[in-house]
């Protein structure tokens, strides 16, 4: 009976984590550039009531006897399927169409990525600098921060589908600034660390970021001004994840109840 108990209670738990995953994807529905995540299980050990070599007559036994002791999470799987692009008013809102992240440097000096092309022309020391809504400066294909003229017009600023920054000159017709966005691909993306804020960190896992501008064979990314890209959550399936998750942490209870009641009974046969 005391394996029962525990294999019960490791699935309760192991079904309490899918729980929490399921409804952070959902919290996150919204989020822009945002990429579910799901839960992996797997086995824990087996214990062996009889090998396969005998029984009780002294038989050869063909199968060997084993019960399993439960059930954990081994993994959470960030699943990086394309979100659906819409339309944004603002000049400086990228999406990528690809497997692309832009880069960006951290209050750490530290660089990381992220698939959140929602962007803002902040004022630095050095003048106009392209930087996410918290602030970090968005890197170059050189890894350098994206860095303007204090003379030009943010509103004014385009992009072409490779990431090359345009900005209208004398007659009005897009000139090349010679600043290109950087785009950062991973052999393992799943490797990757999640942090706040739609951040990744590269990993041992993911490897390290190859740089579409200098990698070469690899299918580069197209970006696309003016969109974003939106979280890849499906509510129906989330929802029917959810109610799984649900269902298989009733069974476990329901195991757990069953087993006491075992035990009671058991108990009460001296009487």
């Amino acid at each position: 009976m005391v394996r029962s108990l525990w294999s019960a209670a490791t699935g309760m738990i192991a079904q309490q984590t899918a729980v929490d995953t399921i409804s952070n994807n959902i919290a996150n529905i919204n989020t822009t550039g945002y990429k579910t995540s799901q839960n992996e299980f797997k086995s824990l050990l087996y214990q062996e009531l009889q090998s396969a070599t005998t029984s009780a007559n002294g038989d050869a036994k063909p199968i060997n006897s084993q019960v399993g002791l439960g059930v954990r999470s081994s993994s959470i799987t960030t699943i990086f399927t394309q979100g659906s692009f819409y339309e944004s008013t603002s000049s400086t809102a990228f999406a990528i169409d690809g497997d692309g992240f832009f880069g960006v440097k951290g209050p750490d000096g530290n660089t990381y990525y992220t698939r959140n092309g929602n962007f803002e022309i902040s004022l630095g020391t050095n003048g106009l600098m392209l930087t996410t809504t918290e602030g970090n400066p968005v890197l170059d294909s050189k890894g350098k921060p994206i860095v303007f003229s204090r003379d030009l017009t943010g509103s004014m600023i385009s992009v072409t589908g490779d990431g090359e920054i345009c900005y209208p000159d004398e007659s009005g017709n897009p000139a090349s600034l010679g600043i290109t966005i950087g785009l950062f691909q991973f052999n393992n993306p799943e490797g990757l660390e999640k942090l706040d804020s739609s951040l990744y960190a590269a990993t041992a896992s993911s490897g390290a970021a190859m740089n579409e501008s200098t990698t070469k064979g690899i299918s580069k990314s197209t970006i696309v001004q003016g969109y974003l890209e939106g979280s890849n959550v499906q509510l129906a399936d989330e929802m029917v994840n959810l109610i799984v998750a649900q269902r298989a942490y009733e069974a476990n209870s329901k195991a757990i109840t069953t087993s006491d009641e075992m035990m009671s009974q058991a108990n009460q046969l001296r009487r």
